[in-house]
């Protein structure tokens, strides 16, 4: 089996770019199941159900999210009602959406789960254990499990990765916008890369205006960014995964 691991995707232009060019791409990566994080989507500010549509009328399967999942407030009612999207589960119980979802792919049944970093970020619930309840929860109910971190810090998204190697089979990273080229297979079989990248246009700042950030940083004036100019481009990660094993046997970094 393969899996298509997408990076975070930023501004409609991005949504637009997946919806007239993904299928293609999947089709020719033979990728039976994608997964991407979405919570960018919306020109940066969260994602909002229309674009959550977009993304997968576009070839997506799961759309995770992460820091920015509650941006945009008409995504509640669909967080709660659709199993194709996910928040990090370590926010509180008490917000709309869930943190895990299980969906049928071909026979397989794959259990998708998201989860925010703490170093570095909002004060969340701690994220090792917030995974652990889950694969505790759904033991016996999955085939294949697949792990967004969305997180800060590098030395985070390698300690959870180690922790759940052999145990989750593909995990990766996102949140940074910057791909790392650390892709391999743990000692136990997981499939793993540190961050998948982002995909939106090109010429600003991981994916906003070059000089509202530049003004930000500089002035230390808050300012609305808006999404940067220039050519769209996807990263993400394709992890091929022996189902005789169920250890990962490739993790291939992939660009359009």
């Amino acid at each position: 089996m393969k899996i298509l691991a997408i990076g975070d995707i930023v501004g409609t232009r991005t949504v637009a770019y997946l919806k007239e060019k993904l299928w293609k791409q999947r089709s020719a990566l033979g990728a039976d199941f994608v997964i991407a994080n979405g919570e960018n989507a919306s020109e940066i500010h969260g994602i909002c159900c229309a674009d959550a549509e977009e993304i997968l009328s576009s070839g997506v399967d799961m759309i995770t999210l992460g820091n920015h999942s509650f941006g945009r407030r008409d995504i509640f009612n669909m967080l709660s009602d659709s199993a194709c999207i996910i928040r990090p589960a370590n926010y509180p119980a008490c917000v709309p959406g869930s943190g895990c979802s299980i969906l049928n792919i071909d026979g397989w049944k794959i259990l998708s789960i998201n989860v925010l970093g703490t170093a570095l970020m909002d004060s969340m619930g701690c994220p090792f254990n917030a995974v652990d309840r889950i694969l505790a929860r759904e033991e016996g109910n999955y085939d294949i499990s697949v792990l967004d971190i969305h997180a800060e810090s590098t030395s985070e998204k390698i300690a959870l990765a180690r922790y759940f190697d052999g145990r989750i089979n593909v995990i990766f990273g996102t949140h940074t916008h910057v791909p790392t080229a650390d892709e391999q297979i743990l000692p136990n079989g997981s499939g793993y890369i540190t961050d998948l990248g982002m995909s939106g246009p090109t010429g600003g700042v991981i994916g906003a205006d070059a000089q509202s950030v530049i003004d930000r940083m500089r002035t230390k004036i808050p300012v609305h960014f808006k999404v940067a100019e220039g050519e769209v481009k996807v990263h993400g990660a394709l992890f091929t995964l022996n189902t005789d094993t169920m250890r990962v046997t490739e993790v291939k970094r992939i660009s359009f």
